[in-house]
C-alpha cells in the first residue's frame, strides 16, 4: 500500500473502474476541434511559461490539419488582458507569469502551426477554462456540435479546466493525450486520469484522426 492508504499504481484503473469510475461517453455525431492556448510563451526557452511542449504542439497541428480535411469544424482560445491585468481578477494574482498574456505581449501570439485559418473561430477568454465568460458554448451549439475534441495547453490547467467545463454544458469531450502538454509529466499523466476517470474520454492522436477519417 501507498502512504497515504490508497492502491497501488499499477492497481488504480482496476480501482476505479470498480468504485464505477471511468465510463465512455463515446464521440457523438458532430464533433468540433478545440485548440486551447497554443501561443509563443510555451514554446519559447525566455518565457517563463516555456514549458517544453514541442511534441504536443505538432500533435495538435496534425489534429488541427486532420479535423479540416475531414470538414470537422476547428476553434481556437487565446488569453489576453488588459495592460495591469485588471480584468484578470483573482486569477492575474495568483499566477504572476500571465502578465505574458497583456495585451501588446508578443509571447501571447500564435506559433506557426496550429493557427487559425481565415473564418474559423477565435475564443479569447481571462480564465482558465475556454467556456468561462465565454460564447464558446453557444457557438458549438449554434453549429450543431455535440463533441468537444480538446488539444492544447497546459493539460493540468486549462485543458482541464475546459474539460470540466464542457461536460458540465452537456457536451461530450474527448481530450487528445498526446495533443496536450505540461510542464512536467507528473501534472500532465495524472489530470489525463483523472479527465478520463471523471469528466471526458482521454484518447490517442491516432484514435482521433482515425475517428475524423469516418467522417471525410
Amino acid at each position: 500500500m501507498t502512504g497515504g492508504g490508497g492502491p497501488e499504481p499499477a492497481d488504480l484503473d482496476a480501482d476505479y473502474e470498480a468504485a464505477g469510475f471511468r465510463g465512455r461517453l463515446g464521440w457523438g455525431d458532430r464533433p468540433a476541434v478545440v485548440v486551447i492556448d497554443v501561443c509563443r510563451a510555451y514554446l519559447d526557452p525566455d518565457s517563463p511559461l516555456y514549458a517544453g511542449v514541442e511534441d504536443a504542439v505538432a500533435a495538435a497541428a496534425a489534429l488541427v490539419d486532420g479535423a479540416r480535411a475531414a470538414g470537422v469544424p476547428v476553434l481556437f482560445t487565446r488569453v489576453e488582458y488588459e495592460p495591469g491585468g485588471a480584468d484578470g481578477g483573482m486569477f492575474f494574482r495568483k499566477v504572476p507569469a500571465l502578465r505574458c498574456f497583456e495585451r501588446g505581449n508578443p509571447l501571447a501570439d500564435w506559433v506557426d502551426a496550429p493557427r487559425p485559418s481565415p473564418g474559423e473561430v477565435v475564443v479569447t477568454k481571462q480564465y482558465a477554462s475556454a467556456f468561462f465568460g465565454t460564447n464558446l458554448a453557444s457557438t458549438l451549439r449554434a453549429q450543431g456540435v455535440d463533441t468537444v475534441v480538446l488539444c492544447g495547453l497546459s493539460t493540468s490547467g486549462c485543458v482541464r479546466a475546459s474539460g470540466v467545463d464542457a461536460v458540465q454544458h452537456g457536451f461530450r469531450p474527448v481530450v487528445v493525450a498526446d495533443a496536450c502538454g505540461d510542464r512536467a509529466p507528473e501534472p500532465h499523466l495524472a489530470n489525463l486520469f483523472d479527465l478520463d476517470a471523471k469528466y471526458a474520454d482521454v484518447v490517442s492522436l491516432a484514435d482521433a484522426l482515425a475517428r475524423f477519417g469516418t467522417l471525410r
